[in-house]
């Protein structure tokens, strides 16, 4: 029995769903528009304010798929009318982070910097106050799409667990390490 599955999406204000007859559900909001192909086997409703995602039977593979889609469906209609933001801070000495329009120029203490383009679909900006790491904010309205793209920026230096250096989440606790301690003689 999926708990997630079974839950209704409440469609708030402003939000349209259209399922074509492929299966393929279309999310219109304030924000924008997206779009998602579900299984041919699970079902799209629409009641009263209310969107349902149900399952033809108990089969595990129909359970599975329930909770899923119902999860990515939600992901959409909370990302067309409120949006999704990350925000990631680069702790390090010299670590900078700069953008013209959609491309990221990252400073990460290597012997060369990281230009990264971001997707048309994702807003960044960043910010560089004294006394403070440099930040890095991702907007967009597919929370798919800017995990990714957030997941790929933090592979460029992930945080390390001696001095805590890298690129990380703000907010996030890292787990550190004590290091090497002198011998006692």
């Amino acid at each position: 029995m999926s708990r997630v599955g079974k839950a209704p999406i409440a469609l708030p204000q402003g939000v349209s769903i259209t399922v074509s007859p492929e299966n393929l559900v279309t999310v219109k909001g304030p924000k924008g528009v997206l779009t998602q192909a579900v299984d041919s086997d699970i079902i799209v409703e629409q009641e009263e304010g209310n969107l349902l995602v149900k399952r033809p039977s108990e089969q595990k593979r129909h359970k599975a798929l329930h909770g899923l889609y119902r999860a990515l469906l939600n992901n959409m209609v909370v990302g067309v009318t409120e949006g999704y933001k990350l925000q990631q801070e680069l702790v390090g000495v010299g670590y900078r982070a700069t953008n013209t329009g959609n491309t990221l120029d990252l400073v990460l203490g290597y012997s060369h910097h990281y230009v990264f383009e971001l997707p048309k679909e994702i807003t960044v900006t960043t910010t560089a106050e004294k006394g403070k790491n440099p930040t890095i904010i991702l907007e967009s309205i597919d929370k798919q799409l800017i995990g990714q793209v957030a997941a790929k920026i933090r592979s460029l230096r992930t945080p390390e667990p001696y001095k805590g250096k890298g690129i990380k989440f703000v907010g996030e606790i890292l787990r550190r390490k004590a290091g090497k301690s002198a011998s006692k003689k």
